[in-house]
Formats: structure tokens, C-alpha cells, sequence
């Protein structure tokens, strides 16, 4: 992924995280928590395509098993997001815009529902059976309908900086290598002018001009 790409990710992936932990773990709402790194995961994974889902997922998740107060195995929210992420990137628009709400708003609630299974299976794989006692039930029910509420106010969110990050000017014209200025990169990259050609015919315009000017002063003294 390019430089961009990385560091959105990981700066959206930490403020995600931070207010999982400190805000949204601490409502002591009954069921699941509300996932906001996974719908964060979901926003980068509908712009960036499945490749791109896949790693923000699995970086994702693996820095939420290494955040206190993890208390499962290391690796096991991070298998589960990056196969969220890569799945829910397979429904990336070709265009990259959404023409409805209902395709994102489906993909929260299939990857809640499938995060809260492949989580639970993945903790039956190694011995931990806290979600059969609390009721799976439940917990599909209420991750379902709290993603769904919390997601029109920040997956378009995420999805309208991730789309800026991928469209900035500044940095195509830096990864492309060119020794041009940032003033010329912005403005051809927004209208298609080369701006160095038109410097160049302007510069020949001016001489030709002068040259033609020149003359005629000289047959009015010929005169």
C-alpha cells in the first residue's frame, strides 16, 4: 500500500481503537460492544478493494489483541478482521461510488454477524467458551444492531478521507519522482494543462513579438 494509504490506516485505526477501549466498552450495554474498529476496517475495505481490507484488517486486529485489557489469544481478532476486511472489499464498487446506502448497510450488519461467528468459532478452536455462556443469541442480535446504528455516522466518514487520501495531488506529484513545483503539480493535476509547455510557448510568443516589434522600428527609420 502507499505511503497514504499507511498512514490514514493506521491513524484511523488507533483513534478507532482508543475510543473502543475508553469510551464505547465502558456504556456497559447489554449483549456485544459496539465495534467501531470493525466498521472502521469496513469504510477503508469498501475504497481500498480486498488486498488493501485484508492488511488494514489484520493490522487492526491484531493491534486490538496487543491492547489492554485483550484477555484472549494473541492473533484471533486479527484472523477474524482480515477476513472481514478481504471479504467486505469484494463489494467495492467498480466506480467507487455507492449508488444507495443498502449495499454498505449490508455489508456492517453480514460482517458483524460473521465477525461475532468466526470469532467465537476461532475461541471454540482454542478452548474458550465465554460466548457459548453468555449466549450467541444475543450477541448476534445486539453486534447487529449496534453496528447498524453507529455505521451511517462513520463509514461514509471514513470512506469520504479515504477517498481524499486516495485523490491528493501532493502526493501523486511526490511518489511520481518529478522535480516540478508543488504550485505547478496542483494546478496541472486539476486541469490536464502542462504547465511547462505553455511557459515555453509563452516565452516564444514574447520573442517573436519583440522580434516583429524590432522590425517595424526599423523600417520606420529606414523611412
Amino acid at each position: 500500500m502507499r505511503f497514504n494509504r499507511m498512514l490514514l490506516s493506521v491513524t484511523l485505526v488507533i483513534v478507532a481503537l482508543v475510543i473502543q477501549v475508553s469510551v464505547l466498552a465502558r456504556l456497559h450495554l447489554p449483549g456485544a460492544v459496539p465495534d467501531l474498529l470493525l466498521l472502521t476496517v469496513l469504510g477503508l475495505a469498501l475504497v481500498y478493494g480486498h488486498v488493501g481490507g485484508a492488511l488494514v484488517g489484520f493490522g487492526a486486529g491484531l493491534l486490538a489483541d496487543l491492547a489492554p485489557p485483550a484477555d484472549h489469544a494473541a492473533g484471533r481478532y486479527a484472523l477474524v478482521l482480515c477476513v472481514i476486511g478481504y471479504l467486505a472489499g469484494l463489494a467495492k464498487p467498480d466506480n467507487g461510488q455507492l449508488k444507495s446506502a443498502t449495499g454498505p448497510m449490508a455489508v456492517v450488519v453480514a460482517a458483524s454477524i460473521g465477525s461475532t461467528l468466526l470469532y467465537a468459532g476461532v475461541g471454540a478452536l482454542v478452548g474458550d467458551t465465554a460466548a457459548r455462556h453468555v449466549g450467541l443469541g444475543g450477541l448476534l442480535f445486539t453486534a447487529a444492531l449496534y453496528d447498524l446504528l453507529l455505521a451511517p455516522f462513520v463509514v461514509p466518514g471514513i470512506m469520504a478521507l479515504a477517498r481524499r487520501a486516495e485523490n491528493d495531488p501532493l502526493a501523486d506529484a511526490g511518489g511520481s519522482g518529478k522535480s516540478t513545483d508543488v504550485a505547478a503539480g496542483w494546478i496541472s493535476s486539476g486541469t490536464g494543462l502542462r504547465i511547462g509547455s505553455q511557459r515555453g510557448g509563452l516565452r516564444v510568443k514574447a520573442a517573436k513579438a519583440r522580434m516583429a516589434r524590432a522590425g517595424r522600428i526599423k523600417g520606420v527609420k529606414r523611412l
